[in-house]
């Protein structure tokens, strides 16, 4: 292995804060990227739900008002 012990891949020469926070934000940014589809997904069927309602609300006062009640 190119390092000698686990602490010195770690340090990296000094240049293992900036190696390790590039690897973090690297794998932050694909997550999201990778979960933000789902949330989409979640947030569209939540709306169209609700829009659903919202019309069958409607189409059933319609009914009410053309049958004279």
């Amino acid at each position: 292995m190119y390092f000698d012990s686990f602490k010195a891949m770690l340090v990296m020469d000094g240049h293992g804060a900036y190696v390790w926070a590039a690897y973090g934000l690297t794998l932050l940014v694909l997550s999201l990227v990778l979960a933000a589809p789902g949330r989409r997904r979640r947030r569209l069927l939540r709306e169209l739900r609700g829009e659903l309602r919202r019309q069958a609300r409607h189409g059933t006062k319609e009914a009410a008002y053309a049958s004279g009640s």
